[in-house]
């Protein structure tokens, strides 16, 4: 009890320490990721170091740790091959906190069983890192996994964002004039900050296709102004008579066709004393 009471308080003074850091760091010149998984690693590490001591010290335990030293070897590979997992997203929390390729806070875009997923960074813990995604859901990915796979963290010292908005109109619109009105919407936009053109980017199977290209604020901004000025191109275009392509297609018939041969009077009458039967 006393060993439990003491392992406690330690753990409690490790907390109080934490957090007098963090009070005493308002700027936030230290990473908070790093001190939570500091925090985690020597928690983890003084109760390894008390069991060791108390075990030391009590005759009984102390006789029964000689004895299963005597099979190390076997409880070594076995333990080896049961923790490998849990033993490797350690190793790669602490690579991940020596060389920080994301902080606390940042937006990282990665691969997931659903997909492509945007979330921000919100936890960094012995064996797994937390993100929440915009819709306030948690990604709870081990640290093996993260540090393995390549992801894109969109925070940055510098935030900017340039949007790449595709665009599609039909064949016989008029190129100047879909141009014109896609600038002038985007030059409207509040949280557009700087317009940079709208090039013909290719030559489609039924459209010509162009891309709005914009600075942003950021990578959230930018996703509301794409939406925002899609719906206003909407209208804009059909104010215009723009077109607007969907995938179709034209059949055409060469030549000239056969009519059907009518059916001569002795297939009919065969057909009557059928049909009477």
């Amino acid at each position: 009890m006393l060993f439990l009471v003491f392992g406690l308080a330690l753990s409690w003074l490790l907390r109080r320490t934490v957090v007098a850091v963090i009070d005493h760091d308002p700027k936030e010149r230290i990473d908070r990721m790093t001190i939570s998984f500091i925090q985690h690693l020597a928690t983890f590490i003084m109760w390894i170091v008390l069991a060791l001591l108390f075990s030391h010290l009590v005759p009984s335990l102390n006789k029964l740790t000689t004895s299963l030293l005597a099979g190390v070897s076997i409880v070594s590979v076995v333990i080896g091959f049961a923790a490998q997992s849990t033993l490797g997203n350690l190793v790669s929390g602490i690579s991940l906190v020596i060389y920080k390729p994301f902080r606390r806070g940042d937006r990282l875009q990665l691969t997931t069983p659903t997909g492509l997923e945007t979330g921000i960074v919100e936890d960094l813990s012995l064996g797994y890192t937390v993100l929440r995604t915009f819709d306030n859901r948690r990604i709870v990915i081990s640290n093996g996994t993260i540090s393995n796979q390549i992801m894109i963290n969109l925070s940055s010292i510098d935030l900017r964002v340039m949007m790449s908005l595709p665009i599609s109109i039909g064949y016989t619109s008029d190129i100047d004039k879909a141009r014109e009105i896609v600038l002038e919407l985007a030059q409207a936009h509040d949280n557009v900050q700087e317009v940079v053109g709208c090039p013909v980017i290719g030559l489609g199977g039924s459209s010509v296709n162009l891309s709005l290209r914009a600075w942003c604020p950021d990578s959230a901004t930018a996703k509301s102004v794409e939406y925002d000025l899609l719906e206003q191109m909407k209208k804009r275009f059909d104010e215009a008579g723009i077109e607007i392509p969907y995938a179709y297609q034209n059949v055409v018939l060469s030549g000239q066709l056969d009519e059907p041969a009518a059916p001569s009077s002795a297939t009919l009458s065969d057909s009557q004393e059928s049909a009477d039967r």
